[in-house]
């Protein structure tokens, strides 16, 4: 069944992303909804997971922070060169 929506805002932005993917009007609306059906079907976990992995190939230094330095660092503080 087809779907139909009166619409010039959502006709402009389909248009939009038609233009920029080189693609249907159709198929950039079919590709929006995808991808918005797989970023709201998971959760903020799922959807983080990607990031902590990439995080924890980093090698681990072993060295410590420096809190002294951290707690120096205030909001709004203007560095001197």
């Amino acid at each position: 069944m087809p779907l139909t929506i009166a619409s010039d805002e959502v006709d402009q932005l389909a248009e939009k992303l038609a233009s920029r993917t080189g693609v249907s009007k159709a198929e950039a609306v079919r590709v929006a909804l995808v991808h918005e059906l797989a970023r709201t079907g998971k959760t903020l976990a799922e959807r983080i997971r990607p990031i902590q992995d990439e995080l924890a190939r980093y090698p681990k230094t072993g060295l410590k922070a420096d809190k002294a330095f951290y707690d120096s660092l205030d909001e709004g503080q203007s560095i001197q060169l």
